[in-house]
């Protein structure tokens, strides 16, 4: 019988089907469960080097398959590696799926040294493996307006709700991260899905930055977890002046976003948010009390 036109049946290689007991009071019954999948995924850089083309091994990446091309661009990107969607000639995958090569412009230089950084990236950490903290930092390459795009607070409160209902991969497993980005009045722009928070976060930017819409200069980044030294990083590189999140910044990452002149939001909810930096781009409605421009290091402004 013929499938009904427009139907994809081609199976999702972000989700995996497997057999599960499932207890419930004192009986259990088996039951068919899905699961986020997580497989490895080398990204590889080709560049031209001592008038040779050169192919090299930079990460691997324990990430969701889907959206490959856009997490390595997104990657070479964020680590400082490439500087604009012009020095990227071609990606194409190879080695049955799991390695993805980003294939330079014939005269980019290639800075060596980061090449050598080697290093193997967990799902749930991304800076995992690095030396020091020196040399994972990455000087970003535009500084957002001061006091600019300013949000209202009702528009943050909205933010983890439509974040949830674009979940598309959550929705049946339970098991992922999402990075989703939103304009100053609240439309979800484009959102990506990863068990791994900062792999969420380069499919994001890798796609943003091949639709030649990077810097993100006037865009909310929501993620759904916490918000860590790295992702702002990330963020910061790709001109994403306004980060917000579902659970706590670590101080490191409210170091940095100070640093930098970003705003951090933790722990948005449909009634409250915390204001950690960058408070001077939050406005509130007109009976509070106004934000102060700075808040006072490691003390949390909380807004309720």
């Amino acid at each position: 019988m013929p499938m009904p036109e427009g139907r994809n049946t081609a199976p999702d290689p972000a989700v995996v089907a497997v057999r599960v007991v499932r207890a419930h009071g004192s009986g259990s019954a088996v039951r068919t469960d899905a699961l986020a999948v997580e497989e490895p995924l080398e990204i590889r850089v080709g560049f031209d080097a001592d008038g040779r083309r050169v192919h090299r091994g930079v990460s691997i990446t324990m990430r969701t398959p889907g959206n490959d091309h856009e997490l390595a661009v997104g990657f070479l990107y964020t680590e400082g590696l490439i500087a604009e969607r012009e020095q990227v000639a071609g990606v194409r995958a190879c080695g049955g799926g799991n390695v993805v090569r980003v294939d330079l412009a014939a005269g980019v230089a290639v800075d060596l040294a980061r090449l050598e950084r080697h290093f193997y990236t967990g799902s749930s950490c991304g800076v995992c493996g690095k030396a020091s903290l020196a040399a994972v930092r990455i000087e970003p390459r535009c500084r957002p307006a001061a006091g600019w795009p300013v949000v209202e607070a009702e528009v943050i409160h909205r933010l983890p709700d439509a974040l949830r209902a674009a979940q598309v991969v959550f929705d049946r497993t339970g098991g992922l991260h999402a990075s989703a980005l939103f304009d100053p009045a609240g439309r979800l722009l484009s959102l990506r899905e990863d068990v791994g928070r900062h792999n969420a976060l380069d499919k994001l930017i890798g796609a943003e930055l091949l639709a030649g819409r990077v810097p993100l200069s006037e865009s909310i980044l929501l993620v759904s977890g916490r918000l860590s030294f790295e992702l702002v990083q990330k963020a910061a590189v790709a001109g994403i002046p306004i980060l917000a999140a579902v659970g706590a910044p670590s101080s490191l990452a409210v170091d940095l976003a100070s640093e930098h002149g970003l705003t951090v939001i933790g722990f948005v909810r449909a009634d409250r948010f915390n204001v950690y930096a960058g408070a001077d781009r939050v406005r509130l409605g007109p009976t509070a009390e106004p934000l102060p421009v700075a808040p006072q290091p490691r003390l949390p402004l909380s807004v309720v």
